[in-house]
């Protein structure tokens, strides 16, 4: 018998609070690379472990850093003077049974793939690579080690997050950050670099969208030209939240979007052009954990974990698995069991438990009105027992890069 709870939420709607915010990391902000390069590293080793012996192997590759190079953006095309410095910190098994494992070369080479594949104006020669990756601890290896054939141990004591569904702007944010981060997107507007930053905020009925939007100085010939872009990509911004709101079953009274806020515009030295599109060339440093949650958004108003989900191993780190499957359990909750408004589940760890059977499955839910929270609990239960039942499906889809983590 699993310890699971359903309740009423005792909140009020999302909806509801007069003033929310939301903020989402693109893919070229450095805290999001960081994240990636995390990700891209766990599923390079796990593919690896498998590959060799079968199985993945204890890692846990959380602690990647980003320093900022030194740049000079000038219109037309300006040039990178101090490379951007990564450096790779981590636990990753380097030996198993008489064989050694290279995982400092695996990892710098899933890191040089992913950046090459999704950062269009980044060169080779502007970014270094560090890694410092080592054995883990014998307790942490011993505890993955254990019950490999039946349900991993939890290596931590640890809980997960998540919530269904979606608020109005919470869309709008992931929607706008996506469409511009989209290779199709950047292809057609090859100006427009990889960090890109979306704020959002409803206050009342009123929504207000600000970006920082970091602009390639090779596709733009002078400060004319990039008052004119910011312009049409305001436009576009605009157009994408429009296309959200009219699916709405409420409507926003208005919506506005500001770009680069901070450009002082009859200055061509004041405005956001940068070589490569991304501000990591020399205007900020990154961390893993720093940015996104695991649902890809920042989102104040609602409950959070500050867990660094990105590079832990996807086997039995509960601070990765929980927040993921906390994510996949409240949106199949939403969807399967009708009555519900909105829904909150938290899943909380005991280091060396079954990841199986959590100290804590609470679900907390915002019933419909007229429909009581207990007429829905058996049918949440047995969805909550179905999903552990059905938790090493999360593994195998994270080292495939089926499920969002940042």
């Amino acid at each position: 018998m699993r310890n699971i709870s359903v309740e009423h939420s005792g909140r009020p709607l999302i909806e509801d609070y007069e003033i929310e915010m939301v903020e989402r990391k693109g893919i070229g902000h450095p805290d999001t690379i960081c994240d990636a390069l995390a990700e891209e590293i766990s599923k390079a080793l796990s593919k690896e472990y498998i590959k060799r012996f079968g199985e993945v192997l204890h890692h846990n590759v959380d602690k990647i850093a980003l320093a900022a190079g030194a740049s000079k953006p000038e219109f037309g095309g300006g040039e990178i003077m101090k490379p951007i410095k990564i450096i790779l910190i981590g636990r990753a098994s380097s030996e198993y049974r008489g064989e050694e494992i290279p995982v400092d070369e695996i990892a710098i080479k899933a890191c040089r793939n992913y950046l090459q594949n999704n950062m269009f104006n980044l060169k080779v020669e502007n970014i270094e690579i560090e890694s410092y990756l080592s054995h883990g601890s014998n307790d942490l290896v011993s505890c993955f080690e254990r019950n490999k054939k039946d349900i991993p141990l939890a290596n931590d004591t640890s809980f997960g997050v998540g919530y269904a569904p979606y608020s109005r702007l919470e869309e709008m944010v992931l929607k706008v950050t996506e469409t511009l981060n989209s290779p199709k997107y950047r292809i057609e507007h090859p100006w427009i670099g990889e960090d890109v930053k979306v704020m959002g905020l409803r206050d009342g009925n009123d929504f207000l969208f600000t970006l920082g939007v970091a602009f390639v100085d090779k596709f733009v010939s002078s400060l004319s030209e990039y008052i004119s872009l910011k312009r049409q990509l305001e436009e576009d911004v605009l157009n994408i939240c429009e296309e959200i709101n009219k699916e709405q079953k409420k409507r926003a009274d208005s919506i506005s979007v500001s770009i680069n806020t901070a450009d002082h515009e009859d200055n061509p030295d004041s405005v956001y052009i940068t070589v490569t599109g991304l501000s990591a060339e020399m205007g900020d440093d990154g961390m893993v954990g720093r940015g996104n949650r695991s649902n890809g958004l920042i989102t104040p108003n609602r409950p959070m974990s500050l867990e660094a989900a990105c590079g832990k191993n996807p086997i039995n780190h509960v601070g990765k698995i929980y927040n993921v499957l906390a994510d996949e359990l409240s949106n199949r909750i939403y969807s399967e069991v009708k009555g519900i408004e909105e829904v909150y589940v938290d899943i909380l760890s005991s280091i060396g438990r079954p990841i199986d059977q959590p100290k804590k499955l609470s679900v907390k839910v915002s019933p419909k009105e007229g429909v009581k929270v207990k007429s829905l609990e058996k049918e949440i239960v047995d969805i909550a027992n179905d999903e552990l039942d059905n938790i090493r499906s999360v593994s195998k889809r994270l080292i495939e890069g089926e499920l969002r983590t940042y």
